[in-house]
Order: structure tokens, then C-alpha cells, then sequence
């Protein structure tokens, strides 16, 4: 998976991974952001949260957005691989396979 999102399930997936990432159990990670194990659950898997709730999750678990033209997209896709460490960008590339929801 690319670290560009275009939906909420792709959220979700680096949420989880990141998470997984921290050694951090569902319930722990919750307590940890400040928000309930029923909302991050429902982010994991890819539903609706309000943008707050979001942005206060992905700090939480050291995560942020980037928000840039889509024209540029590529050009810094290339550059993250090019140049960040690979074990830097793990948590950002979840399994694919189907993982058991929590």
C-alpha cells in the first residue's frame, strides 16, 4: 500500500498497522488517544469519525497528514521510498491479507 489514502479503509489499515506497529492492544490504543475503543474500532475498519477524533487518533499514535497537489503526489512518493529509511515506512505498509477485525 502506497502512504497516499484515498479512503477511509485505507485509513483505517495504517491506523491498525500502526497500532499493531506499538504493541498496542485495541482497548490501550483508545485510552492512549483519548477516544472510545468503539470509534477507533470503527476508524480501523474503515468508517465514518469526525475529523477531530481523526486528527487526535493519528497524533496520538505519531501519525500525521500531509496534505499536497495531486500533481505532486508521485514525485514525493518517489522521493519518500528514494529516501526514508525502508524500516521507517513499515508501519505505513500493512499486510494486505485479510487481518481479523478487532
Amino acid at each position: 500500500m502506497r502512504p497516499t489514502v484515498q479512503t477511509l479503509n485505507e485509513v483505517g489499515r495504517i491506523v491498525r498497522a500502526q497500532r499493531h506497529a506499538e504493541s498496542l492492544r485495541i482497548d490501550d490504543a483508545a485510552a492512549l488517544c483519548g477516544v472510545s475503543v468503539d470509534l477507533l474500532s470503527r476508524l480501523e475498519n474503515g468508517g465514518r469519525v469526525t475529523s477531530d477524533r481523526l486528527l487526535k487518533v493519528l497524533d496520538s499514535l505519531g501519525l500525521s497528514v500531509l496534505i499536497v497537489q495531486k500533481s505532486q503526489t508521485s514525485f514525493l512518493e518517489q522521493a519518500l521510498a528514494e529516501y526514508a529509511p525502508p524500516s521507517s515506512l513499515k508501519p505505513l505498509l500493512p499486510d494486505e491479507s485479510n487481518e481479523p477485525h478487532e
